[in-house]
């Protein structure tokens, strides 16, 4: 059998903005290191993403020293920086689906910015380290907490999982529609949704649930463009219980290492997926 490796690292600094690909990656209790820590939320409180703003995935991300900046690709010579790191500030509550939690609002400038591009008030917010939000104590192991991702603090998918995809669709699509955290190289497609107990590098990781996926994968993430792919091709063969499954979810162990490009990946012990 081919060797397993990590093969790409990605964190979304601000959810449902560009991702950033890394060498390597910190682990923290709630994600990579800087992965979903701030957020865009309407007047309400409540997030906002590219399901329903698809000009969400214009809006680039890079990282200097303390700071990310963010530029819009119809206007790159006019950046908005913010802090990688915002203790303090103002509190409010924010809802990521059914969580509501508590988060750090008082960013005017990005306000304006963001509310200005995208032609709609909203607020950008942080979430804090004195904010723990937990996972769905279904899948928990033990009170594990995620950041302002839609559930879990990881997200895997094996590149033989999209290389069959892709042999089934008229245009290919790229890794970037499904936005993981990790990308595994070697083994069968879809194999990565049985894995139970692995370990990638030095960092032990359990799988919680193959990933459900929804309308964000439909959207082209260098031009915001909405099609029905792949989500239609999916919906044909990878459907269970009413829920087209792509990737699976993890939760970390509970020691805590950096993770590297390359990095082996040593399945422990696993069981059938759903579908498989």
């Amino acid at each position: 059998m081919p060797t397993l490796q990590l093969s790409e690292i990605w964190i979304y600094p601000i959810k449902s903005l560009a991702g950033l690909s890394l060498p390597q990656a910190t682990l923290t209790s709630r994600g990579l290191l800087y992965d979903r820590r701030w957020m865009l939320v309407d007047e309400t409180g409540r997030f906002l993403s590219q399901r329903t703003l698809p000009q969400l995935a214009l809006f680039e991300v890079r990282m200097e020293e303390d700071s990310l900046i963010i530029t819009h690709r119809e206007s790159p010579s006019n950046p908005l920086r913010i802090p990688l790191v915002a203790e303090g500030g103002e509190a409010l509550q924010v809802e990521v689906w059914d969580d509501t939690m508590s988060a750090q609002g008082g960013f005017p400038e990005a306000d304006a910015w963001f509310s200005a591009i995208l032609g709609r008030n909203c607020r950008l917010v942080y979430q804090p380290e004195s904010t723990h939000r937990t996972v769905d104590p279904k899948y928990a192991r033990q009170g594990e907490i995620t950041s302002f991702s839609d559930g879990y603090p990881f997200l895997l998918i094996g590149q033989a999982s999209l290389d069959d995809l892709n042999t089934r669709l008229e245009t290919p699509v790229p890794m970037n529609r499904f936005r993981p955290n990790l990308v595994v190289t070697g083994g069968q497609p879809y194999e990565e949704e049985g894995w139970e107990n692995f370990r990638i590098g030095e960092q032990e990781f359990w799988g919680v649930k193959p990933c459900a996926r929804c309308v964000l994968t439909t959207i082209d993430q260098q031009t915001a463009e909405k099609g029905k792919e792949p989500l239609r091709t999916l919906s044909k063969y990878r459907n269970w219980n009413n829920k087209i499954l792509f990737g699976q979810n993890l939760l970390p162990a509970t020691d805590l290492y950096t993770l590297r490009v390359g990095d082996t990946v040593d399945i422990l012990t696993s069981k059938p997926g759903p579908l498989q």
